[in-house]
């Protein structure tokens, strides 16, 4: 099955029998995101929400 990542645009084959394919196929709703963007979003999420961490530990400390 081809796919295309819906922020970089990079298209991908994936195996059709995989799960990710099968989600697409029953569930339009459902988005693909390869795994070079998915890795990205999330190492700046956990970062984010370390450093809202540090800054709310901060400001309790006053």
């Amino acid at each position: 099955m081809k796919v295309k990542c819906i922020l970089c645009e990079k298209l991908e084959t994936i195996d059709d029998d995989s799960i990710v394919a099968k989600r697409l196929r029953n569930r339009p709703i459902h988005t693909y995101m390869c795994d070079e963007c998915h890795d990205r979003i999330t190492r700046k999420t956990n970062e984010r929400l370390r450093l809202k961490k540090v800054t709310d530990e901060d400001e309790n400390s006053l």
